[in-house]
């Protein structure tokens, strides 16, 4: 089979399309066709190594000091069960899938991966059936990242939320999140994006490159730092008394009932992946030179089979 793999740290060019073994289900695991993934922003953290400096060493001690041991990046996914291991009780062959690859030992850059039909870090579930497999593999982390927040942050009807890099995948998410609850949503990104975020159901927006949200007079019961590039104490600035401050830096869980409540928000159009750009497998290099520019808006996604 077809599997993109790299052997060491470093630019896209290190990602490389090889011919590799298909491999064989075990006993409590599914063989999932990968009809499409996605580059997230952790996939480029992990080809790159690109870690904040406190966290730079443990990082390489959990995914490759010297060189990556998850030689096969791609975080998410969908595609079809073709096989199904003796111990597999929910899934049958034919189903459609989606989930993630979290902590496993290889990622869904590849047209086929086996997965643990349950296991502790990640998930995967019924495919929603209105979605092509392209727009259901952008779906579990993002989706999944801003349901885990807005749960930390205790979202409610009628709060006023602003999302601060609301363009991006997770970002993009939060807003539609945030929208379907009741809230009132800010969108921070750049003018060019208004539109997009407009359309995901933001009422207010901020452009960050002429304005400084936090210098604002208007204040947030919620502030989602959906990129990492704010601070609490910036946020706290423009926080009501008793706001929530959440952000992707945070650490997040991967659950079951998120990936379902995902599928059934998807099922009923209350939660839609933007695709910024495909590529085709064998485009890798260009996807990750075209993450590593830092303009995309919502999610990048390498279609496997068309």
């Amino acid at each position: 089979m077809k599997a993109v793999v790299y052997e060491k740290y470093g630019s896209p060019e290190v990602l490389k399309l090889k011919d590799i073994e298909k491999p064989k289900p075990k006993d409590d695991e599914i063989l999932v066709k990968i009809y499409a993934s996605t580059v997230t922003s952790g996939d480029v953290r992990l080809r790159s190594s690109d870690f904040p400096p406190l966290v730079w060493l443990p990082a390489r001690l959990i995914f490759g000091l010297f060189k990556p041991k998850k030689k096969i990046l791609g975080h998410e996914l969908a595609g079809i069960v073709e096989e199904i291991g003796i111990n597999v009780t929910e899934f049958k062959i034919g189903d459609s899938v989606f989930g993630t690859t979290t902590m496993l030992r290889t990622g869904s850059y590849a047209e086929y991966i086996c997965l643990p039909q349950k296991w502790k870090s990640g998930v995967i579930g019924l495919k929603p059936e209105n979605l092509t497999y392209q727009e259901a593999a952008a779906l579990p982390v993002g989706a999944m990242t801003a349901i885990y927040l807005f749960e930390k942050a205790i979202l409610k009807n009628g709060q006023s939320v602003l999302v601060y890099g609301s363009s991006g995948s997770v970002g993009s998410y939060a807003v539609q999140v945030a929208s379907q609850k009741g809230a009132r949503v800010t969108g921070v990104c750049s003018t060019a994006n208004f539109k997009m975020v407009k359309s995901l159901g933001a009422e207010s927006l901020i452009d960050y490159k002429k304005e400084d949200y936090s210098e604002g007079n208007e204040k947030f019961d919620i502030i989602f730092d959906a990129v990492g590039k704010t601070t609490k104490s910036k946020a706290k600035k423009v926080l009501k008394t008793g706001g929530k401050f959440v952000s992707v830096k945070m650490l997040t869980k991967e659950k079951s009932e998120y990936l379902k409540l995902i599928k059934d928000m998807a099922e009923k159009e209350e939660l839609k992946p933007f695709i910024d750009k495909s590529f085709k497998l064998s485009e890798i290099v260009e996807a990750h030179e075209y993450v590593d520019q830092g303009r995309k808006k919502g999610n990048v996604v390498i279609e496997i089979i068309d």
